[in-house]
Order: C-alpha cells, then sequence, then structure tokens
C-alpha cells in the first residue's frame, strides 16, 4: 500500500496501523517546516534524541531554511538534511517496518514519499568474554545482542574490500534483521544461493530464541540426532578465522550467537585456546581433547559391561574391589550416579555464580559421601563417573557434549538391560546416528575424512603454525545436495 500525497490522509492511516494514542512508546507530532506541514513518528527509547533534536532544529530554523514551501522533497533532503542515514520510503510496509526497528519517519504534506531518518539506538550490554569459550589468553571481547556491533567486531579483524553483510528479515511479526556474511573471492556461491533462498523462503512469524530458532528453521533435524547440525560461536576472532577460511557467518539481531555455515564434525573438537598457545603445546591438548571424545562416551557403558556381565575378567584386572557386587545393583549404581552428575551439572549453570562453585563441589563430595555409605553407589563407580565428567567438560562445545552424553544414555541402558549384544546394538544406533547427522547444503559430516583431505585433517589434528595455517584456498568440500 502507498502513500498519499495528503497528509492528513498519511495521519489517519497511522492511527489505523498503530495505537498512536495508546501506546506510550511511540512519538508523534505535527511540525511545521516552513509554510508546510509535517508529523514526525519514533518509537521513544530507539532514537538518538539530541541528533533527532538538532535535524528537526535546524529544519524549523527560518535562517536555515529559507524556502517557505517544499516543492522538491528528494532536492529538500539532499540540502536540508546533512545527516548521512536519511532515505525515502513510499510503501507503509517499508515505513512501518523501519520505523518500529528504530528509525524515525517524517511526513510531508504534498508528497507520497516519507523521510526515514536512521538515528536508532538501541540498549546494549558491554562487550565481554563468553562465558562458555573462555581462554587464558587472547581477547576478551564476544558478540552482543545488537547486530551491528558485532558486524563492526569482525569488519574490525577482517578489513577485506569484499567483506559483505547481506541484510534479509524473518518472521512476519518479529520482522529479525539477520546478516548473512562472507568473503566474496573465498566463498560457495553455490550454498550462498541456496543459503538466501531458504531464509527469504522461511515461513514463520517470530524468531522467539534468535539464532537458535533460526537454527531449527534452516536446517529441521529427526529426534535421533542429538548431535548439533551447525556450529555457534560467541568469539569474534572464532568467526573470523572460519570467515577467512570460505564459511559463511549468519548473525542475528538480539542474539550474541553468531551461526557458521558449512559444520562438519570436527569443528567441534576445536578451541581457540590451541592458537594462544606453542604448537607443540596446542597439539597436545588438542590430541588430548579429541582422546575426550571416546572416553566421555564408552567409559561407563565398558565398565559397566565388564563389571556385570563379565566378573571374572573385572576381578582379574582389579576393576571392582567388592567383588559380591551383583550385576542388577552395579547397574543401579551406574544409573544413579549418571542423573546425580546430570542433576549437579544443571543445577550449578542455572544457579547464581555465587553458589554455583561451591554447590558443585561440596555438594559433589557430601552427597557421593553419602551415596557410598547408603549403599547407592560405589567408589568405584564415582571414580569413573568423575573421569567421564572430566571428559565431557574438556570438550570445547556444550552442544556437542551433551549429545555424546545422550549417546552414553543410551549404551548404559542397551548394556545393563542385554550385556554384550546390547553394548554392540547400542554401539551401531550411535553410529547410525551419527552418520545420519544432518548438514546446511548437504555437506559431509565427516569431512575431511570423508571425503578424504589429508592435508585438511592433519591440520585439524595437529596445530600448524601460523606461516603454515594461513587460508590460502578454499578447502573442496565436496558437491553440494539440494
Amino acid at each position: 500500500m502507498k502513500l498519499s500525497q495528503s497528509l492528513n490522509e498519511n495521519i489517519s492511516c497511522l492511527s489505523r496501523l498503530l495505537p498512536l494514542e495508546e501506546s506510550f512508546d511511540l512519538m508523534h507530532r505535527t511540525l511545521t517546516l516552513g509554510k508546510t506541514r509535517a508529523f514526525f513518528l519514533g518509537v521513544n527509547g530507539f532514537c538518538k534524541t539530541e541528533i533527532l533534536q538538532q535535524i528537526l532544529s535546524d529544519l524549523q530554523d527560518p535562517l536555515y531554511v529559507q524556502e517557505e514551501e517544499i516543492t522538491d522533497i528528494t532536492a529538500y533532503v539532499n540540502a536540508k538534511i546533512g545527516y548521512v542515514q536519511t532515505s525515502l520510503a513510499d510503501s507503509w510496509d517499508t515505513i512501518l517496518q523501519n520505523v518500529l526497528s528504530g528509525p524515525a519517519a517524517l511526513f510531508v504534506d504534498g508528497f507520497a514519499q516519507a523521510i526515514l531518518i536512521d538515528v536508532r539506538t538501541y540498549p546494549a550490554r558491554s562487550i565481554a568474554e563468553p562465558d562458555l569459550e573462555r581462554a587464558t589468553r587472547g581477547s576478551r571481547d564476544g558478540f552482543v545482542e545488537t547486530l551491528l556491533s558485532n558486524a563492526n567486531l569482525i569488519r574490525r579483524r577482517v578489513r577485506a574490500a569484499d567483506l559483505c553483510f547481506a541484510m534479509h528479515s524473518v518472521g512476519t511479526d518479529s520482522h529479525t534483521d539477520v546478516a548473512v556474511a562472507y568473503l566474496g573471492h573465498a566463498v560457495n556461491r553455490e550454498l550462498l544461493g541456496k543459503l538466501t533462498d531458504t531464509i527469504d523462503s522461511l515461513k514463520a512469524t517470530s524468531l522467539t530464541m534468535g539464532t537458535k530458532s533460526l537454527e531449527e528453521l534452516l536446517l529441521p533435524k529427526r529426534w535421533w540426532n542429538p548431535l548439533p547440525a551447525i556450529q555457534m560461536t560467541e568469539r569474534p576472532d572464532v568467526a573470523c578465522s572460519y570467515l577467512l577460511e570460505g564459511h559463511i557467518l549468519v548473525l542475528v539481531d538480539n542474539s550474541p550467537l553468531v551461526m557458521i555455515l558449512p559444520c562438519t564434525i570436527f569443528q567441534f573438537t576445536q578451541s581457540p585456546e590451541d592458537y594462544y598457545k606453542s604448537p607443540s603445546v596446542g597439539t597436545y591438548f588438542r590430541l588430548i581433547r579429541f582422546l575426550c571424545i571416546p572416553v566421555s562416551l564408552l567409559l561407563m557403558p565398558l565398565f559397566l559391561l565388564a563389571g556385570a556381565w563379565f566378573p571374572e575378567f573385572s576381578a582379574s584386572i582389579g576393576l571392582l574391589a567388592e567383588e559380591e557386587i551383583t550385576p542388577q545393583r552395579l547397574f543401579f549404581y551406574v544409573m544413579a550416579v549418571e542423573l546425580l552428575l546430570d542433576l549437579f551439572k544443571y543445577s550449578s549453570s542455572v544457579s547464581s555464580g555465587k553458589f554455583s562453585g561451591s554447590l558443585s563441589i561440596v555438594g559433589g563430595l557430601l552427597i557421593g559421601d553419602m551415596a557410598v555409605g547408603m549403599n547407592w553407589a560405589s567408589v568405584e563407580v564415582l571414580f569413573y563417573a568423575a573421569v567421564t565428567l572430566l571428559s565431557s567438560l574438556s570438550l570445547t562445545s556444550t552442544e556437542f557434549s551433551d549429545g555424546i552424553r545422550l549417546y552414553r544414555m543410551l549404551l548404559v541402558a542397551a548394556t545393563g538391560f542385554l550385556g554384550l549384544p546390547g553394548f554392540l546394538a547400542g554401539l551401531f544406533l550411535v553410529l547410525l546416528s551419527v552418520a545420519t547427522t544432518p548438514t546446511f547444503g548437504g555437506f559431509s559430516y565427516f569431512w575431511p575424512l570423508f571425503p578424504f583431505n589429508g592435508k585438511a585433517l592433519g591440520r585439524l589434528l595437529l596445530r600448524s603454525p601460523t606461516p603454515k595455517a594461513q587460508p590460502t584456498k578454499v578447502w573442496d568440500r565436496g558437491e553440494i545436495h539440494t
């Protein structure tokens, strides 16, 4: 729907479209620019008051604006409004979307166009290091909930001329701003086109949970695929390193998380900590982190398998100090400790920082000791559960760690009920679930292992020195699948 040349008709239309008199945060007033009537509209708290006040003051100053009547709105904007971020719009949809996003609108009598003045400012927290991606050395900044600030953090590190932030809008009600960032010389154009078409065709009312909601809209997953299919980060240095390698970044307004496309399983084993240490030390800790994945997945099921179903073997290697323990009791011990660890992990993550440390340490010691005394657990089970928990916490991606957690519970349950056949069947289901994890664009989830790329695999397993780790070209990830 287009604007009318009559200011009164435009004001009447605004009154029908917006609750001008009921909503306290909608600022509006009638102005006189020389002898021409105008109407101002903006959202209180979204506009920089000082800049807006200066612009309107100049437009009403007879010494500054010598014309008594406005005859050409384009020439008027170019000559009399010195603010850079100014444009004209003639569609009500465009005007309303802009006003509700922050820019102010100025309607002038006699013209079927409104002047949009982008003086927006959003309430934002200060930039700080993300809690879940901390590094002992390196930068201490992190993404925030403002899209423009996040784009600035990326452009501050990557000053390439072909760095582009393509803007999209998602949600019929929320009209959430979504920016797709890429390097023109390195991006996979086919993947970029598929991503752009998918975002523009999304049917959603709003992105309630920001980046997470967009992830589930872009790549719907089945319930038997708990592993993450899209990598997210709150660290600008991590996002920029992937950007320089040819990946695509997706930024969502009101969310500090940035999506990285395409995604492989090996990306969840990387940590910025490796690159803030020497190559040898970084390689050592990276290999330790790789080792923690099978330990977190298989240690407890293998302990249960040996202790409950092969007592002679477990007695020969001293796996259990109590030889009279029955398979049913050992299975109960393992499940009880697993659930208690989940309870501690969840409660410490949602509780206040003043209490989470003491809650997880002191509470774990007290309840563990009482569980052993009440015959609800054994010392051996607590030990192997503690090693499993430490292995899980060493994984940099909490979403990846939670997926491994669900796989471990499946293996424990299958082993406890069926023994060795159950363990093998559960392991097969886990491998099948991992192999069928979907990825956006149809790229292999196991690249560079399949399709095999020895050079890329070596860089993932070993921390390369900086001169050898420069992204000189985009690694071939195979053909895209539609």
